[in-house]
């Protein structure tokens, strides 16, 4: 039987990053992907000759590489990667679209959100300024026990609209509770959101991918794909080997799992995964995104100076997932291109994404799934146009991802992006040599989870050795 000291389940940005840490310092690392191309929730497809990207509409925590203490930063440097050689681009500007044309807009530079809050809520900016210096000073990776941020920005803004207006692009960046966030979550998302702000790489998700994972190659790691994880191999309260579903058996030392909690439940069958524990843990938020290609000339006709419109049309306005299969009525309006010095080109991308119900999307046969993608895609193409303009009959390609693509892609259980409301900050489980890292583990964004893998490693993974 083939041994390692390290195994990774999933090759996403998490696993790579983690995997890349391990690799640097001469550990004999196997990343286990049951996809045929890494990346995960952020990762790509080609249709018609088309590179379509999954995931990122943008990245957080933007920060400039002389800003030594930044996440991004410090990042690169765990890497060991160039981040003068990363070239990226700022967004324009976002803006929170709330009901009675009520809006917020918001930059990579905090005053502007500032100015809109005063604009909008002038007796509340005071209180804002309060909360962004809470915000700078809380330290969110503390293992406490889950407090509710509607509660703490009641109790700080005393403005029910502005609160529900700051929570909004937060929870549909990442949030795994309905209604409501853990107010760490919330510190983490608004600092990266806020604070630090959106911008995206210079390339493709996939250039960006692809540099990862030649890094990590080039550092002696190994990567296999379509290698889904069956079991683990369990005695004495260790994971003593992994097996796949093709039946082959791969020892170790230690494993880190980015599958998530639920999945990762899942792979300790038997005495340590009994079916009420893993149902704790199993998320309820998904999402749908529609992908829409347009052609360059229609940007003249459409609301499109803005990176991402984060919209809501409800009232009240709730977080959560609907009852019918998906909720058009709130959502995520972005143009990938709309970042600062992107060239045009020929074609341009409307990205839209909305609150989705993973079992009504589970209970459609392939028929009607097909169908109910198309009739969504249309209702979703009606509400958004009457934010930005009439696009539907200028779609050139769309394409559709629902709840039960996520899952069968990612491994996501529920396809709940965000994954379990139940954080496991330590990374640890009841085996001592099982480590969770990314979404479950409470780092969010791309960055987030990246950081998350590194932490993992460097937290427990060099403490054992």
């Amino acid at each position: 039987m083939v041994s390692y000291d390290q195994i990774i389940i999933g090759g996403g940005l998490s696993g790579l990053a983690a995997g890349i840490r391990l690799a640097r310092f001469g550990f004999k690392v196997l990343i286990l992907e049951k996809h045929t191309i890494p990346g995960g929730l952020n990762s790509y497809y080609f249709r018609q000759g088309r590179l379509l990207e999954t995931g990122l509409h943008a990245m957080t925590n933007y920060a400039p590489p002389g800003s030594k203490s930044a996440p991004l930063n410090r990042l690169f440097r765990q890497l060991k990667l160039s981040r003068k050689k990363f070239p990226t681009h700022q967004q324009l500007r976002s803006t929170i679209y709330f009901p009675d044309h009520h809006t917020l807009s918001f930059s990579n530079d905090l005053d502007l959100l500032r100015r809109e809050v005063k604009r909008l809520f002038p007796e509340s900016l005071d209180r804002f300024n309060a909360l962004v210096e809470l915000v700078s000073s809380h330290d969110p990776f503390v293992d406490r026990p889950w407090a509710s941020a509607r509660d703490r920005l009641a109790a700080i803004l005393d403005n029910e609209r502005l609160t529900n207006m700051l929570l909004w692009p937060l929870m549909m960046y990442g949030s795994c509770n309905e209604h409501d966030m853990d107010f760490d979550q919330f510190v983490i998302m608004f600092q990266a959101v806020y604070l630090e702000g959106f911008f995206r790489p210079a390339g493709t998700i996939k250039d960006f991918l692809d540099t990862l994972l030649d890094h990590y190659r080039a550092l002696g790691g190994e990567i296999r794909f379509r290698a889904p994880v069956k079991r683990f191999w369990i005695s004495g309260g260790l994971v003593g080997a992994v097996l796949l579903e093709s039946g082959e058996e791969i020892a170790c030392r230690q494993v880190i799992s980015t599958a998530g909690y639920p999945a990762t439940l899942g792979f300790m069958a038997g005495d340590n995964a009994p079916a009420e524990e893993a149902a704790r843990y199993g998320g309820r938020m998904s999402f749908v995104e529609i992908i829409n290609v347009l052609p360059a000339e229609c940007r003249k006709d459409l609301r499109g100076d803005e990176t991402i419109i984060f919209y809501n049309l409800d009232e009240p306005f709730d977080y959560r997932r609907p009852e019918q299969a998906v909720n058009v009525d709130c959502g995520v309006i972005c143009f990938p291109e709309n970042f600062r010095d992107l060239e045009p080109g020929a074609e341009f991308q409307l990205r839209v994404t909305h609150p989705a119900n993973y079992e009504v999307w589970k209970s459609f046969d392939p028929v009607k799934y097909a169908a109910k993608k198309q009739f969504w895609a249309d209702r979703s193409s009606e509400r958004v146009g009457e934010i930005i303009g009439n696009y539907r009959e200028k779609v050139v390609y769309q394409d559709v991802f629902t709840p039960t693509t996520i899952e069968k892609f990612t491994g996501k259980v529920n396809g709940a992006i965000y994954g379990s409301p139940v954080k496991l900050k330590e990374g640890t489980t009841p085996l001592s040599n099982l480590f969770v890292a990314g979404t479950d583990q409470g780092y969010l964004g791309i960055v987030g989870a990246m950081l998350s893998g590194v932490t993992m490693v460097n937290k427990h993974i060099f403490k054992e050795n």
